[in-house]
């Protein structure tokens, strides 16, 4: 693909390890790690180039961030560069919630690594501090993307507006604001489209379970019945993983009985200490599914196989999507009104991170908050008296070798989880 980076294959499998292993902490994490290593680092992408990607993959059903990573891969390699990325970006979080599922079932909820995932999740939330300021201070200039991101953040934070919502009120603000004549226009790249059987060849094969199974096992299947329900899931995600997790919670608790009710909690509290997409919480749902449906199959075998048929049809459109429309996406940034539209939705990007990012602080650093009704909003604060002093004092640390001993990346990684060991001795 011309206009990118001649990138040596090894280096460049080398990044999609390391943004798979420091994956922590939800989408607005792992979006700032991918800012932090290609843009920041690597300088493998300009920033408007970066920007334009996930402005793309907001737009889509699914986990944005995976679909961010396959967006970056094919724009640096192709389809082989898409696929690596994708599929590395879920593997590790993939295995590691497998092998959390067996736990969980065979000898109960474990703490053997608990503090080190302590130690990383507040590593990341300074990582994400450092990326949110850093990506705002490049695309928040002028009044009016300061009011578009300022004003993205309340619709979620006080009157918890959809997302998708969001995003249309700043693609057209954006549009009525930045639409009009300047000599600013972008650079687009030349890309070639992604050949037709490729994408009829990813729809089959995230397909093919499900037909299969259908045709073998029935409808009422606990087997058919997952593919087909997370598949559903799957092209209707849109806004993350919290806009659908209460959509999964109950038709798969309630409806189905396929979990119990604190089950689909303790799932949801293991997601977040994996590295990955947070929609690997549905893995675990699979997991316990199958294992409790085995049907003379033995129950750790079952449940396995159930994790990944949920992981296959749950990621699978993902690069569907990324093949099908990013080369079309790519010839409208030459597009005045298209770009003005997306230079809106850049603005509020960086607002919706910082609201994840706040909401994923305040379930870092304290453990218990309140809901308080003010002028008939419902707002989420926390209990001061709840704070952990343990994670404050590890995401200061973390926050202070970024920013003022400007430490490598994986050195602060490295540091807050032994941290984080050391004070859950």
């Amino acid at each position: 693909m011309s206009n990118t980076p001649d990138i040596p294959a090894r280096d460049f499998l080398k990044l999609w390890w390391q943004v798979a292993i420091l994956s922590f902490g939800g989408p607005a994490a792992q979006i700032g790690v991918m800012q932090r290593l290609i843009v920041d680092d690597k300088r493998w992408l300009r920033q408007d180039e970066f920007n334009h990607a996930l402005n793309f993959c907001m737009l889509l059903p699914g986990p944005e961030a995976q679909q961010l990573a396959t967006y970056i891969g094919w724009r640096l390699k192709g389809v082989p560069g898409g696929v690596l990325a994708g599929v590395l970006f879920v593997l590790p979080g993939a295995l590691v919630m497998l092998g959390l599922s067996l736990l969980y079932v065979t000898v109960g909820q474990t703490g053997l690594v608990e503090g080190l995932l302590f130690g990383l999740k507040c590593a990341v939330l300074a990582i994400v501090a450092q990326a949110l300021l850093g990506m705002a201070g490049k695309v928040l200039v002028g009044r009016a993307a300061l009011a578009i991101a300022g004003s993205a953040f309340v619709a979620m934070f006080l009157f918890g507006l959809p997302f998708p919502l969001i995003i249309l009120l700043a693609a057209l603000a954006g549009w009525l604001v930045y639409a009009q004549p300047s000599g600013d226009t972008p650079s687009v790249p030349k890309v070639r489209a992604v050949p037709v059987k490729v994408s009829i060849s990813v729809l089959v094969l995230w397909l093919s379970p499900l037909l299969l199974l259908l045709v073998f096992l029935g409808r009422d299947s606990v087997w058919t019945q997952i593919a087909g329900f997370f598949s559903l899931v799957s092209v209707l995600s849109f806004g993350g993983a919290y806009a659908v997790l209460a959509w999964v919670a109950q038709f798969a608790a309630e409806t189905q009985g396929w979990i119990r009710a604190e089950e689909m909690l303790d799932g949801l509290g293991l997601a977040e200490t994996t590295p990955g997409p947070l929609i690997l919480v549905t893995q675990f749902v699979g997991f316990l599914a199958t294992w409790r449906h085995a049907s003379g199959m033995d129950p750790l075998l079952a449940g396995s196989l159930g994790g990944v048929l949920t992981t296959w049809v749950m990621f699978a459109p993902s690069f569907l999507w990324i093949f099908l429309l990013a080369p079309w996406v790519e010839r409208l940034r030459s597009n005045m009104r298209v770009a003005a539209a997306l230079r809106g939705i850049t603005a509020a990007v960086v607002g919706v991170i910082a609201f994840l990012a706040g909401w994923f602080a305040l379930r870092l650093l304290f453990s218990e908050l309140r809901e308080v009704s003010l002028f008939g909003l419902v707002l989420e604060l926390p209990i001061w008296s709840s704070v952990d002093p343990a994670a404050v004092g590890v995401s200061l640390a973390a926050a202070i070798l970024l920013f003022l001993f400007r430490l490598g990346l994986f050195s602060v990684v490295a540091l807050s989880a032994m941290g984080g060991w050391i004070l859950t001795l």
